[in-house]
């Protein structure tokens, strides 16, 4: 491998929803008796899903696989209401991960719906967070993922919203949206779009080198929509090579010149650093910073009252140096304090 240097792209990695799940899902393994469930994969990512196998967490995709009483995370990408009421009656505590920003859509579909909105959602097909997002009202909402699709879709007798998954690319987006406003000139949107901030902050990001790279490297799992969109932002904006990877064992050998690497949202910084150094630029690395991002959303509150409430602090502090008040020690510190990168670390101890 003769690479020069390395454009490293800035913000990349892990969003503010992705650390609170992955926060979320590791205070859950101090709190909890093992074995802690999660309903569908906390996150799209391999290193992230495994590491919470490995420390005993139990991912299932139905919750009749959950024993009556045993605690349950609802992942990151959302749960569709029949499966959050299904798992709050067997009896566990029950923390709901949902990203706030997927929380919003489902608020506005629950609201279009109530005032006789037809819904043409732009999600892919299969995808966790569709599947969530269309179940909270199925007769209203008809989803969509390319132009085609859109196109065939009858008019509706009513009034016509737009909403949107949040990690999808923005320019596929947008060509959808220009076709539906042309169609449906009273169409309804919401005051800020659907697309998650640091979904198209990181495509802001990647478009800022593609254009200096003769390669391009998506660091991200294949099931995960967001890095998958950055393999197609990559492509339209010109750059001749790109590679989605799971790590640096997968990079080929025969990479050369200038390579840009980014990451999807839902994976850790570990996995770029081991990359970058696989590549070895002979001229060294430079990091291309887009946009400022600065974004934080607190645990949820089901388990922020599990951590003040239950008794289990000596591993609660394991997780969270700062001290276990219930035993005279300093104050758990501030969950801002505490990144997921640290905390998925400390799942290897």
């Amino acid at each position: 491998m003769e690479v020069d240097r390395v454009l490293l792209a800035s913000p990349r990695g892990f969003c503010a929803g992705v650390e609170m799940a992955i926060k979320s899902l590791a205070w859950m393994t101090r709190v909890f008796e093992p074995p802690v469930y999660c309903y569908h994969e906390i996150v799209h990512n391999q290193v992230v899903v495994e590491r919470f196998r490995q420390l005993g967490v139990v991912f299932v995709d139905d919750v009749d696989e959950v024993p009556e009483g045993a605690p349950l995370m609802l992942s990151a990408h959302g749960s569709p209401p029949e499966v959050v009421e299904a798992a709050r009656a067997r009896g566990g505590a029950v923390v709901n991960a949902v990203c706030p920003l997927v929380k919003k859509v489902h608020h506005e579909v629950k609201v279009r719906a109530a005032k006789g909105y037809t819904i043409v959602y732009v999600g892919h097909e299969g995808h966790q967070e569709a599947i969530g997002t269309a179940a909270v009202a199925p007769d209203a909402v008809h989803r969509v993922e390319r132009l085609e699709e859109l196109e065939a879709l009858p008019d509706p007798e009513g009034p016509v919203a737009f909403l949107a998954q949040t990690t999808l690319a923005v320019d596929e987006w947008q060509i959808l949206l220009d076709s539906a406003r042309a169609r449906w000139p009273d169409l309804w949107m919401p005051g800020t779009s659907d697309l998650c901030f640091a979904t198209t902050n990181r495509q802001t990001a990647l478009k800022t080198i593609a254009g200096h790279c003769d390669a391009v490297v998506v660091i991200g799992s294949a099931n995960s929509s967001n890095t998958r969109a950055l393999e197609r932002t990559a492509i339209t904006a010109g750059c001749r090579r790109v590679l989605r990877v799971n790590g640096a064992t997968e990079l080929p050998d025969d990479l050369s010149g200038t390579v840009g690497v980014i990451a999807g949202a839902s994976a850790p910084e570990e996995l770029v650093e081991a990359v970058v150094a696989r590549l070895d630029a002979r001229h060294g690395v430079e990091e291309i910073r887009a946009v400022d991002e600065d974004e934080y959303f607190p645990l949820p509150r089901e388990l922020r009252d599990a951590v003040r409430h239950l008794a289990a602090a000596a591993a609660v502090a394991g997780l969270a140096p700062g001290g276990d008040p219930t035993a005279g020690g300093a104050p758990l510190p501030d969950d801002r304090e505490l990144s997921a990168a640290v905390a998925l670390a400390g799942l290897t101890r």
